[in-house]
């Protein structure tokens, strides 16, 4: 578990220095992390987290502990908001609700946090690859309706494309 999120951090750093300091504040942060919410109870439109799913959120929130998140994101559904609850309380963050279908409103928020930002965003199956998407990423995501295990990490570049991470947590 420690040496996981040793690598986790070890990767980003790795893809910062690689990217390098040159930030746009209008465009980029210095990290993105995006995540679908973690299982769930049912199928219901507003379903809440399985056991599973808490867990797993659980899991997220010791990853993420030290990654230096500064907002996090979530959409209007419960799931999201409880796949992030555990690490708001732990940062002592408020997470900000955005409605899935706003992608253009969360990308303006996400852009106004600033060139120092790290931030996390739990969304949907089809929400986190539009995303990818609109931060630039060509890498073509999809992901499985079974999948819930997929961590995102964007670091966004001003004269090179974003840097994309795909890990499993």
């Amino acid at each position: 578990m420690r040496g996981l999120r040793l690598w986790v951090s070890l990767a980003a750093v790795a893809a910062a220095s690689v990217v390098g300091p040159v930030v746009c504040a209008a465009t980029a942060q210095e990290a993105v992390y995006l995540v679908r919410h973690a299982e769930r109870v049912d199928d219901a439109r507003d379903s809440l987290l399985s056991a599973e799913g808490r867990a797993r959120a659980a899991h997220l929130a010791e990853m993420l502990r030290d990654a230096g998140i500064t907002a996090i994101f979530v959409s209007e559904y419960r799931r999201t908001a409880e796949t992030a609850a555990p690490l708001a309380a732990r940062l002592g963050i408020t997470a900000v609700k955005v409605p899935a279908d706003q992608l253009g409103v969360l990308l303006a928020r996400v852009r106004a946090a600033g060139p120092k930002a790290r931030i996390l965003i739990a969304g949907h199956s089809d929400t986190v690859p539009a995303l990818l998407k609109a931060l630039g990423c060509t890498q073509q995501v999809t992901i499985a309706k079974a999948e819930y295990d997929n961590l995102f990490i964007v670091i966004p570049g001003d004269k090179v494309a974003p840097r994309l991470l795909r890990l499993r947590y």
